[in-house]
């Protein structure tokens, strides 16, 4: 046997495991699950980190690292962020899936503070062990010598995820206020407070209103789709349509960014917080995604591609509150070789964007061991833990139910 056909074979073996377990999650999963819910939370969360690790630089410059981003230099490169930029629909997700697990809730019995206690756990366990680790590291680059902007820069980006989980997590204390809110009354207010900013000269802090009420937007939609009112494909044509129409007239007419995440030294800022051209993309992008729920139902019928949805679910905060560190830890390692194309030099030209495209597997690399050491801290640790990531793998009934409740 020639070593070419010794491969094929290892390969054909290991290809046929993946299957058989693929198989078997797929066998353990609800008939009346909705697999759309858990492939369009998937999609969001791998958005939002690749749209991270491909507009985020720090660069090498002398003793300290600089934040820097390619949309600085290149604007053109504008549509990625409208690729990766996938908030909206995390927060639609969110809202169908709060909603549901709370009327659920009421149905067995449970209290308020019971629903929004298992909830929030769910949040800010793995939160612990990042905050944990990231403080430790300050310190020490602080007690050997790094120079202080480098750690503020540092610090910042690995815990820049967290505003994110406040929010949500607001938002889903608030469920039950929420449940039946239409979304034109959060819309209004954007409207409203983008007006007053841009348009009448009022102070910058009042866009900070637009924190809550820009994402009150899918989070909104998303109650709405527990009801049934976007079930059929009118709604989501009309979002799709719409909020792409409004988002080209603001940028093109209006004066808002193309980009729709954060720009260093830009004046203004789609994202930070959300403007009116944000909320209407994410319109767009819920139109879309609730046009995509019929063909992700029928794709995730594929065992091997339902099981690799399942598997994210099941450690989506820890990808999401770990992937600026496996960023960081790759450029801090690389430094050991020397300044490193697309990974320590400015982001200022297409050789840059091509030699950051071929870091994108290191990275995934460092956040798969940053997984393998923290996924613990999402599912509880311990004894209790250790059982309950049996149950997870296996996909009973129960726990799958439950699963269409995570964040």
């Amino acid at each position: 046997m020639t070593d070419t056909t010794r491969t094929r074979t290892r390969a054909g073996a290991a290809w046929q495991v993946l299957r058989q377990g693929a198989a078997r999650v797929d066998a353990a999963t609800p008939r009346d699950r909705d697999r759309a819910v858990d492939a369009l939370r998937a999609a969001a969360v791998l958005g939002v980190v690749l749209g991270h690790w491909l507009v985020t630089a720090l660069v090498a410059d002398g003793r300290e690292l600089r934040a820097a981003s390619p949309l600085q230099q290149l604007p053109w490169l504008a549509p990625v962020s409208w690729a990766f930029q996938t908030l909206a629909v995390f927060f639609l997700v969110g809202g169908h899936v709060a909603t549901r697990g709370y009327a659920s809730a009421r149905a067995r019995g449970t209290s308020y503070g019971g629903w929004l206690a298992a909830r929030l756990s769910r949040l800010f366990r793995p939160v612990a062990a990042v905050l944990a680790l990231w403080t430790a590291t300050a310190v020490l680059l602080l007690l050997t010598g790094a120079e202080f902007t480098t750690v503020r820069t540092l610090v910042k980006l690995a815990l820049s995820p967290l505003w994110f989980l406040l929010v949500f997590a607001a938002l889903t204390a608030a469920t039950p206020l929420l449940a039946r809110l239409h979304p034109l009354w959060p819309l209004a207010v954007v409207l409203h407070v983008d007006l007053l900013r841009f348009g009448l000269g009022a102070p910058s802090w009042l866009g900070w209103a637009n924190l809550a009420a820009g994402w009150l937007v899918p989070y909104t939609l998303g109650a709405a789709w527990t009801r049934g009112e976007l079930d059929g494909r009118r709604t989501g044509l009309l979002l799709l349509l719409g909020g792409t129409a409004a988002t080209v007239a603001l940028v093109a007419w209006a004066g808002y960014p193309a980009s729709m995440v954060g720009v260093p030294g830009a004046g203004v800022s789609n994202l930070n917080p959300p403007t009116l051209a944000a909320v209407t993309f994410g319109l767009a992008q819920c139109g879309l995604a609730l046009l995509l729920r019929g063909w992700l139902r029928r794709a995730m019928r594929r065992p091997v591609a339902w099981a690799a949805v399942a598997l994210v679910n099941l450690s989506a905060m820890t990808v999401f509150l770990w992937h600026q560190t496996a960023l960081m830890a790759t450029t801090a390692l690389g430094l050991l070789a020397g300044r490193l194309p697309g990974l320590h030099t400015p982001p200022d030209g297409l050789g840059w964007v091509a030699a950051r495209l071929l870091w994108l597997p290191v990275f995934a690399l460092a956040l798969a061991c940053c997984w393998s050491a923290f996924r613990g801290a999402e599912r509880g640790g311990g004894r209790r833990g250790r059982s309950r990531v049996v149950r997870r793998h296996h996909l009973s009934r129960s726990e799958a139910t439950e699963g269409t409740r995570r964040v």
